[in-house]
């Protein structure tokens, strides 16, 4: 069948495309475990990890693989030095054969299925059917989180009017939307995946809310969640802002943070991948950017000593990888990795070639977050 314009457009807004939906638009009772008290350590951060999407891709090619994952997950454990991985995306098969094999691998696992655009019941019905694989891999020893899914005020539908998620964002941006209503519709849903979610798991559970749209009633959960893109000039004005999060005497999860690679990109906040103009074929970079992988790992290796030095639960930065933006250093207009949050480029075989094989080399940030994650490992192990 033959695909139209917008199908296209609709299918280039990925996941990392939709960071920060809130600030696209200028929108400003637990049952814990013994490994998720309220109370912060003094020594860095409990859990490093990475962003590990499992999604279906763009093309076959880029789709997710069976030997692709597990090349990755040995990444993820010997060359960046996390111990935590965040299994997310749709598809319980992919979902559980990724999170099985971090366990395998002696990886803590943060298994958040994300099942969007489709009917309510499905999406509740998807995170029950991955609740109790990870229950499963929990009752067999792994060390295990559950969130119950990302920023549902974007991703599940009748919550704002919209049957996709580019639908709501525009919405958003045209002002069309019943705030009250909203608030009411996404405290229901949550409050029914946090139900789904504790029938089937007996662990710790979480949510990443967004920072300006999500207030979830957190003691639905054991673990506060925040997909975390701000930006400031101080050290202190993080620690301020984060400190916020804290005051519901909970453990605190960064489940997302990161920037793009270029000059500005960190300014951006949650918005630095809207620098491509998909109506263009193949898309292209808007304007005159300048690529700079410093900028990106100075981001987050900076964040990333905020969060240890608040003691937090867990930070995860993202992601490790965005299969559909591959580098391209012989034509920076092209080059759509620059607006890609990955820790790796994906190089392509033939650059031209829709169908060309492809492979991933770190990028500067990859590189920041392995010094220091490798940092904590040898200081844990000292202890």
């Amino acid at each position: 069948m033959e695909e139209t314009k917008g199908s296209k457009q609709a299918k280039g807004i990925s996941r990392a495309r939709f960071l920060a939906g809130a600030a696209a638009v200028g929108i400003a009772g637990s049952v814990g475990q013994a490994s998720a008290t309220g109370e912060r350590h003094t020594r860095g951060l409990r859990r490093r990890g990475v962003v590990y999407t499992v999604g279906a891709g763009e093309t076959p090619g880029t789709a997710w693989s069976a030997g692709r994952m597990r090349h990755d997950i040995r990444a993820i454990r010997d060359d960046l030095h996390a111990d935590t991985v965040d299994v997310t995306g749709d598809g319980v098969e992919r979902l559980t054969r990724t999170a099985a094999e971090a366990a395998e691998r002696g990886l803590h696992v943060w298994l958040q299925p994300t099942l969007g655009d489709a009917p309510q019941r499905d999406i509740l019905e998807h995170l029950a059917e991955t609740g109790r694989f990870a229950e499963r891999l929990r009752r067999q020893g792994a060390s295990v989180d559950l969130s119950v899914g990302c920023e549902f005020w974007l991703f599940v539908p009748g919550i704002l009017p919209g049957d996709t998620a580019l639908d709501r964002i525009r919405n958003l941006q045209n002002g069309t939307v019943d705030w009250p209503r909203t608030q009411r519709r996404l405290a229901e849903f949550t409050a029914k995946a946090a139900k789904t979610g504790r029938s089937v798991f007996r662990g710790n559970l979480s949510y990443a809310a967004a920072q300006s749209i999500d207030d979830p009633d957190w003691s639905l959960f054991d673990i506060v969640g925040i997909d975390y893109y701000s930006y400031f000039t101080r050290r202190s004005e993080y620690v301020r802002d984060l400190k916020q999060y804290l005051r519901r005497g909970k453990p605190l999860a960064i489940t997302e943070f990161g920037t793009c690679a270029y000059v500005g990109a960190a300014e951006t906040g949650g918005m630095g991948w809207d620098v491509v103009d998909y109506d263009k074929d193949p898309p292209e970079i808007k304007g005159d950017l300048v690529r700079s992988e410093r900028v990106q790992a100075d981001y987050v290796g900076g964040l990333l000593d905020v969060f240890a030095s608040m003691g937090l639960y867990a930070a995860m930065a993202f992601e490790f990888i965005s299969a559909d933006a591959p580098h391209r250093a012989d034509a920076p207009r092209l080059d759509l990795d620059m607006a890609s949050y990955a820790l790796t480029k994906v190089i392509k075989d033939r650059p031209d070639d829709p169908a060309s094989g492809w492979h991933w080399e770190p990028k500067e940030a990859f590189h920041a977050l392995a010094r220091r994650y490798a940092r904590a490992c040898e200081a844990g192990q000292r202890q």
